[in-house]
C-alpha cells in the first residue's frame, strides 16, 4: 500500500458525453473494462486488435503521477510489441541486465539477467509507469484511427452493479450525473482496493508483511552506470536494505528499508529524505527530489479470479511485493491470458467454460510469483532471528562459494510462469526437447536470418514447423492455422534448433494466440493437431 494521492500526469482521455447516457434502456456491451491502468488499457488494446467491442470506464481522465512501476520485463514487453507499442517503450525506456550485490560498501555478488544471446527484448527496460500507460493509450488511438473498436470513457466510476448469469448491470456516475450500462462480461482492473471487489464482497487470502520502505525520485546528473544496485546494512541505512535504479530523464528511483514502528510524517520530512538521499549518492552530488512516498506491502490473492460474467485481472485479483517487479509485469501476463479466450468465446469459436481456464492459470502463475516474492522478502526482512541467521549466513558465503549465489533474493525478477498441468495443454511428444519450451511455457524468442521468432508467431494458433513438413492451409477445430517453417537458411545460428529441439531431430509445436505452447510433436498429424485445437479451446 502506497501513501500518497492521485495527481494526473497526462490527461489522455478527458470527460465527454456519450450516447449511452441518453439511451432509453440500459445498453449492453460484450466487454466493459473498469480501470484505465497498464492492465486495463493493454486489455482494451488486445480486444479492439482483435475486433472486439470493448468499453474501458475509469474514474479519471488520464495517467497518473509519480514512478510507480518502473521495471517492465521482456516478457511484458513482447506482449507489448504484439499490441503494436513495444518499440516505443525500449526507446523511451533505460535498457538494463545487470545487477550488483553490496553487503555495508563491498560488492559481493553480480548478476547478469539475460546471458544468452538471440532475442529481441532486453532482460528489462526502466520505465516510469506513467509512460507506459501513455504509450498504450496512444496506440489504442492509432488503432481507434484504424477502426479498432476501442472506446474510453475518462472520469466515469462505477458505483454499483448487479451480478446475473449472463450479464453484469452497472450504475456510472460522471461529471453530468449517473447513468446505466450493461456488460456481457466485466473485467475488473481498478487495482488494489478494487471497488468491484468491494461491491461484490470478496476479499484476499495472504499476508501483510511487517516493513515500511521509502521510495525517493530523485533528478541528477551522473555518469553511474545504468544498473540495479542492492545494498544490505549500507552505512546510510545501517541494519536495513537500498535499492538504486536509473529512470529516463536522469530520474533515478531510491528505496530505503525504514523497518516497522515509525512515523511516517516525520520520515517524509525533507530535510530527512534529503539526508537519506546524501548518504548514499554522496555530498557532492546535486540533486532535486520529484516524488517521495511510503509502503507497506502485501503478498495475497484472492480465491478465484472468475465469478461469472465477471472477471479479476491485475492487483485487483493478486497482489506482491515489490521485490523482483511482478506486480505490474504479472498483471501484464493476466491479460495476454485473457484476451484471446474473451474473443474465442465471443467469436463463437469456444464454449464459456473456456474463460475457467483464465483462473486455473493465472492463479497458477500469482501463486508462483507470491511464492518467489515471500521468500525474497522473508530474505530481505527476517521475520525472526533465524530467519537473520540463515540470511547472514549465505551473505557469508556468497562472495567465495557459487552456490550460495542463488540463495540471495534479492536479484531474482519476473519470469513467465509455465502453465504445468494446465487443462488446455496438449501432449508432450518431442523426445529430447528441452524443458524450457514444453507444453505450458511462454515461447522463447530467437534471432532468425531475418526478424525475430516472436514476431512470427502472432495472431490465431499458429503451427512452428522445424525441419518437418506442413501441409498447405491447415485447418483444426473450424479454425485456419498460422503456420511458420524454419529450416536451416532460417536459423543460421541454430538458435531456434537450440531453444526448440535439443537433441530432436525435427519438430512440430502448436502456439496459442498468447505465444504458450498447447502441444508438440516429431511431425504434423491432423488428427493429433485437431485434438489439440479442440482441447486448448476448452472444447474438450
Amino acid at each position: 500500500m502506497v501513501a500518497t494521492r492521485y495527481r494526473t500526469a497526462f490527461q489522455l482521455y478527458p470527460y465527454a458525453r456519450v450516447p449511452d447516457q441518453d439511451a432509453d434502456a440500459p445498453v449492453r456491451h460484450p466487454v466493459v473494462i473498469v480501470g484505465g491502468g497498464p492492465v486495463g488499457m493493454g486489455l482494451a488494446l488486445d480486444l479492439g486488435r482483435r475486433g472486439l467491442p470493448c468499453v474501458v470506464l475509469d474514474d479519471h481522465d488520464g495517467v497518473g503521477q509519480g514512478s510507480r512501476a518502473i521495471c517492465f520485463a521482456k516478457r511484458t514487453l513482447e506482449i507489448c510489441d504484439r499490441l503494436g507499442c513495444g518499440e516505443p517503450m525500449v526507446d523511451r525506456g533505460v535498457v538494463w541486465k545487470r545487477g550488483r550485490v553490496f553487503r555495508g560498501e563491498a560488492e559481493i555478488y553480480a548478476f547478469d539477467l539475460l546471458p544468452e544471446a538471440g532475442h529481441r527484448r532486453p532482460a528489462f527496460v526502466n520505465l516510469q509507469q506513467p509512460h507506459f500507460e501513455r504509450f498504450l493509450v496512444e496506440e489504442i488511438r492509432r488503432a481507434q484511427a484504424g477502426g479498432a473498436p476501442i472506446e474510453i470513457r475518462g472520469r466515469n466510476r462505477v458505483t454499483a452493479l448487479d451480478r446475473h448469469d449472463d450479464h453484469v448491470a452497472l450504475e456510472v456516475d460522471t461529471p453530468d450525473g449517473p447513468y446505466r450500462i450493461e456488460a456481457r462480461y466485466l473485467v475488473a482492473c481498478d487495482g488494489a482496493g478494487s471497488p468491484i471487489r468491494e461491491m461484490m464482497g470478496l476479499g484476499f487470502e495472504g499476508r501483510v508483511f511487517e516493513d515500511n520502505f521509502l521510495i525517493v525520485d530523485i533528478r541528477m546528473r551522473t555518469e553511474m552506470p545504468t544498473e540495479r544496485r542492492f545494498w544490505f546494512d549500507p552505512p546510510f541505512n545501517p541494519g536495513e536494505t537500498a535499492l538504486l535504479h536509473k529512470q529516463p530523464d536522469d530520474i533515478w528511483r531510491l528505496d530505503f528499508q525504514l523497518g516497522w514502528e515509525i512515523d511516517r510524517d516525520a520520515e517524509l520530512d525533507p530535510e530527512r529524505v534529503r539526508t537519506r538521499v546524501v548518504g548514499m549518492i554522496g555530498p557532492d552530488v546535486s540533486f532535486e527530489t520529484v516524488w517521495t512516498s511510503i509502503y507497506t506491502f502485501r503478498c495475497c490473492t484472492m480465491d478465484r479470479y472468475r465469478h461469472g460474467p465477471v472477471m479479476f485481472a491485475g492487483d485487483s485479483a493478486h497482489q506482491v511485493s515489490p521485490f523482483g517487479a511482478r506486480g505490474a509485469n504479472g498483471g501484464m501476463q493476466d491479460i495476454d491470458n485473457l484476451g484471446w479466450k474473451l474473443a474465442a468465446v465471443l467469436a463463437g469459436d469456444a464454449p464459456d467454460a473456456l474463460l475457467d481456464s483464465y483462473h486455473a492459470e493465472r492463479k497458477q502463475a500469482a501463486e508462483e510469483n507470491i511464492a518467489h516474492s515471500s521468500r525474497s522478502a522473508d530474505f530481505l526482512t527476517p521475520r525472526n532471528a533465524a530467519h537473520a541467521l540463515f540470511r547472514d549466513a549465505v551473505l557469508d558465503l556468497v562472495g567465495e562459494v557459487p552456490f550460495a549465489r542463488p540463495m540471495v533474493n534479492s536479484g531474482r525478477l519476473s519470469t513467465p510462469c509455465t502453465y504445468d498441468g494446465s487443462p488446455l495443454s496438449g501432449p508432450d511428444a518431442l523426445p529430447g526437447a528441452p524443458a524450457r519450451t514444453r507444453p505450458g511455457s511462454a515461447c522463447s524468442d530467437a534471432s532468425l536470418a531475418e526478424g525475430f521468432l516472436l514476431d512470427r508467431l502472432t495472431g490465431g494458433f499458429v503451427l512452428l514447423a522445424i525441419g518437418c513438413e506442413l501441409p498447405e492451409a491447415p485447418m483444426a477445430a473450424g479454425l485456419a492455422l498460422g503456420t511458420v517453417a524454419i529450416g536451416p537458411t532460417d536459423d543460421p545460428e541454430g538458435l531456434v534448433a537450440a531453444r526448440y529441439l535439443g537433441a530432436a531431430e525435427r519438430g512440430l509445436y502448436l502456439i496459442r494466440p498468447d505465444q504458450h505452447v498447447v502441444a508438440r510433436w516429431l511431425d504434423y498429424d491432423p488428427h493429433a493437431v485437431e485434438a489439440a485445437v479442440t482441447r486448448a479451446l476448452g472444447r474438450g
